[in-house]
C-alpha cells in the first residue's frame, strides 16, 4: 500500500476542506490498494497569479485494480478562496458509477458543496442504492440548484450550502459515506469486459459535461491563459479515457 503524504496548502485551508481532505485519503487506505499515478511533471504542483493573489493547486492521483484514476485536488487563491476538488475514474472493465465531490468555499465560508455517485450506464446498480437510500433521510438548511449541465448527476446528488459547523461537519460524513459505499461496491464489482464499450461512452459523456463546467475554466483561463486551462480541464481535472 501506498501511504498518500500529507500536502502543506490544507493546513491553510477552511477546517471542512481539511478534514474532508483527511478522510477521503484514509477511506482510500481503508478500502483500495494505492498504486502511484503518474501526472505530467508540471500538473502536480502548480503556482500561479489571480488578480493579484497567489494561486495554488496540488494533485494528488492514485490507481488501482478497479481504478485508472483517483484525483484529489486542493487549491487556494490568497486568503480568499478555497477548493477541494476530488473523482474517482473507474478502469473501462468495471461497469461503476463515478464518485465526485467539491467544495469551495471563502473568507472563512464554504459557499458550496457537493458529492454524488454518477451513473454511467443507466441507472445505479441495486446495491449501491440500498447503502444510499438510508442516507437521504439527512437534511439540510440550504439545498441548492445543480447548474445546467448537471444532467449526469444521480437522484442522490447533494448540493448544499452548509449552514453551520455542525452542518460542515454532518456533510464530511455524508461524503465519506458515499465514498466507503464506492469502495465497497468498486472492489465486489467483477471485471465484465463486454460492457467495456458502453462504460467507455458513459464515463466520455460525463467528462465532457463536466468540462462545461465554466466557473473552473475561467478561473484558469485567467490565472494561466486558454491553452493552458484547455489542457489542466482535458488532461488532469476530466481526462477522457482511452478506447
Amino acid at each position: 500500500m501506498v501511504a498518500p503524504t500529507q500536502p502543506s496548502l490544507r493546513d491553510q485551508q477552511h477546517p471542512m476542506i481539511r478534514g474532508l481532505a483527511d478522510r477521503i485519503e484514509a477511506t482510500w487506505q481503508q478500502y483500495l490498494d494505492l498504486s502511484p499515478y503518474r501526472l505530467p511533471e508540471d500538473l502536480g504542483y502548480i503556482e500561479g497569479r489571480l488578480e493579484g493573489e497567489k494561486l495554488t493547486i496540488e494533485n494528488q492521483c492514485y490507481q488501482t485494480l478497479q481504478f485508472r484514476k483517483l484525483h484529489l485536488e486542493l487549491a487556494r487563491v490568497g486568503a480568499n478562496l478555497d477548493i477541494l476538488h476530488c473523482v474517482l475514474f473507474p478502469r473501462p472493465e468495471y461497469n461503476l458509477p463515478m464518485f465526485g465531490c467539491d467544495l469551495v468555499g471563502g473568507r472563512g465560508q464554504i459557499s458550496a458543496a457537493i458529492v454524488d455517485l454518477s451513473p454511467v450506464t443507466g441507472a445505479l446498480p441495486e446495491p449501491y442504492t440500498t447503502a444510499l437510500d438510508p442516507l437521504s433521510a439527512h437534511t439540510f438548511a440550504e439545498e441548492r440548484d445543480l447548474p445546467g449541465w448537471g444532467t449526469i448527476f444521480s437522484p442522490y446528488c447533494r448540493f448544499i450550502r452548509p449552514a453551520s459547523p455542525a452542518e460542515e461537519t454532518a456533510f464530511v460524513d455524508l461524503i465519506a459515506a458515499y465514498l466507503a459505499v464506492h469502495c465497497q461496491q468498486a472492489i465486489a464489482t467483477p471485471a465484465t469486459p463486454e460492457q467495456t464499450a458502453a462504460v467507455l461512452a458513459g464515463q466520455r459523456h460525463y467528462c465532457e459535461q463536466q468540462q462545461k463546467n465554466d466557473k473552473t475554466r475561467r478561473v484558469l483561463e485567467k490565472a494561466f491563459g486558454d491553452a493552458w486551462a484547455e489542457r489542466y480541464m482535458t488532461t488532469v481535472l476530466f481526462d477522457l479515457p482511452e478506447a
